[in-house]
């Protein structure tokens, strides 16, 4: 797609508006959890100095392509990022912020689970920069946590959230519900003990099972037990939007629900179609550059292919997908209608150069799946049930 100056200008400023951020993939886990679709390994033995040089090697090649940015968020994911040594984790901000100049409120993440030994590396991961920690708990009773292949205990990832919250200035902590013979009542109590934890972040996230994982090859073989039923589901999704709302931590993507001062500042540049690096095998990215034109890159999935990609200087060849003006529109509604904010429609048009049907929008508002403010166009919570239905039907 090529860009006239004043199109070249809009689509600068569209990134430069949601934000500039760097997402690190560790690949490495201690166990496949059983429900996960992630690009994640077991491994026992890897060599950080040398996955240090490639990750600091793609640092300075992508820093190579948008110089003089300001850098809002670093984000170490996984895999399991809290295996990392400190001084791994030390290591690569220190490249970061020698290859981009680093904005002053800058939110480090990284990954953790609730292990004791993960728990021992804490203090070691704030002196190296990190600020913030999202902590996988999952779930807070013994008998879910093993059906869910965690090596933890509810009381493990009690400690864990205390510990992060003394020691980090912010922490969220996941769990997963819609489990395995959940009712309504067991989620709700869970949900209220998560709740009197005092959180600033919540990531909250139904159990899907997804093909390629040991749930999916389960369910398949009609082995899965005890799922609840679509209803029984979206009864559940209700509930935690009341509850979190009542208790201070309203919902500011379907997922994620936070107080005001606790929003992912790294996955808000996402939702908002920001432009981030992604290093790391499987790691994805969208990059626009000093012409306007956005690209998506994406790193092989394999670590050891990543490895000798970069090693051997082939990384930089790797194919990019040039996204045309429709491509952003679409991730645009995609991203956005997650969120509480929602889009503006006005800025739809700026990117794709036409306007989002009238009539679709009305059927939808009819229905109750969406809401409109001026330009501002949200899903309402019965919306953001069906929302990949509703995206559908805006964007025929």
């Amino acid at each position: 797609m090529k860009h006239c100056p004043e199109e070249t200008v809009l689509a600068i400023e569209h990134w430069q508006r949601a934000g500039f951020a760097l997402y690190v993939h560790w690949p490495f886990c201690q166990a496949k959890c059983p429900y996960c679709d992630f690009n994640s390994h077991v491994s026992v033995d890897v060599d950080q100095e040398r996955w240090l040089k490639a990750y600091i090697s793609e640092i300075s090649r992508l820093a190579s392509e948008t110089p003089g940015r300001i850098l809002q968020s670093i984000f170490f994911g996984g895999g399991t990022p809290s295996l990392m040594a400190p001084r791994t984790v030390a290591s690569i901000v220190d490249a970061a912020a020698g290859a981009w100049s680093l904005a002053n409120d800058v939110e480090i993440t990284l990954e953790a689970n609730p292990s004791s030994v993960e728990l021992s590396k804490f203090r070691a991961f704030a002196s190296a920069g990190v600020n913030r920690v999202s902590v996988g708990v999952q779930a807070l009773n013994d008998i879910d946590l093993r059906r869910l292949g965690r090596l933890h205990s509810a009381a493990d990832g009690v400690a864990a959230v205390h510990t992060a919250q003394s020691i980090f200035q912010r922490s969220s902590f996941d769990l997963i519900y819609a489990r395995q013979d959940q009712t309504m009542s067991a989620w709700e109590s869970e949900l209220r003990l998560a709740l009197s934890m005092e959180q600033d972040h919540l990531s909250l996230y139904q159990l899907t099972i997804e093909s390629g994982t040991a749930f999916g090859a389960r369910f398949d073989r009609g082995v899965l037990r005890g799922l609840p039923t679509d209803e029984l589901a979206a009864d559940m999704f209700l509930l935690t939007q009341d509850l979190c709302e009542g208790a201070g931590l309203p919902a500011y993507e379907i997922s994620n629900h936070a107080r005001d001062s606790g929003p992912s500042v790294h996955n808000s540049i996402y939702w908002a179609c920001g432009d981030y690096v992604g290093i790391g095998p499987g790691a994805h990215g969208r990059l626009t550059d000093k012409n306007g034109q956005r690209v998506a890159t994406a790193c092989p999935k394999a670590p050891g292919l990543w490895l000798a990609n970069v090693e051997s200087g082939r990384s930089q060849e790797l194919p990019r997908e040039m996204l045309t003006a429709d491509d952003q529109g679409a991730e645009f509604i995609l991203m956005g209608l997650r969120t509480a904010r929602g889009v503006d429609t006005s800025r739809y048009r700026e990117i794709t150069g036409k306007s989002l049907r009238e009539a679709a929008i009305a059927d939808l508002i009819e229905l109750g799946h969406l809401e409109v403010q001026e330009t501002q166009l949200r899903a309402t919570n019965t919306g953001k049930l069906l929302l990949n239905s509703v995206i559908a039907a805006l964007l025929k």
